[in-house]
């Protein structure tokens, strides 16, 4: 029987880097973090005015490393699912601490699942809204017709 696992346990960018090598990372330019993540100049400088970044400045330029990487893949996956600035922080100090990773990994489910809930909260209350919407059409539509 082949030895391959059967259950491949894909981290969440949530989740943070498992394992930074920094050893042979080269600092990015911040046009080159741009066109990595496919955001605008505005967007990082933006990030970094929040203290979610932390470039280093050579002159006018500024350097993104390792860390500021992992960050952005954090910040855009938190992001996509809705947290706030507020939340984002929250998340970035908890994968960056010394907490366990199992707690880690427990606090973020805890929070995805507090975030899980709000989002179908307002999924229920914007289907009422899209059905109520659906009927005032639908009368509409027919004083329309009737005239």
């Amino acid at each position: 029987m082949n030895s391959i696992a059967t259950k491949m346990v894909v981290l969440p960018d949530i989740a943070g880097p498992v394992m930074e090598d920094v050893s042979e990372a080269q600092p990015l330019a911040i046009s080159e973090m741009s066109e990595l993540f496919d955001v605008t100049l505005r967007t990082l400088r933006f990030y970094e005015e929040k203290g979610l970044l932390n470039p280093v400045r050579r002159g006018a330029r500024r350097f993104y490393g390792t860390q500021d990487v992992s960050r952005m893949r954090i910040i855009l996956q938190a992001k996509k699912i809705g947290l706030t600035l507020v939340e984002i922080r929250r998340v970035i100090k908890l994968v960056e601490s010394d907490t366990p990773r199992q707690k880690q990994f427990t606090e973020l489910r805890d929070i995805c699942e507090s975030q899980q809930k709000m989002l179908r909260e307002q999924k229920t209350m914007l289907d009422e809204q899209v059905a109520e919407v659906d009927n005032v059409l639908s009368s509409l539509n027919q004083l329309v017709a009737a005239s």
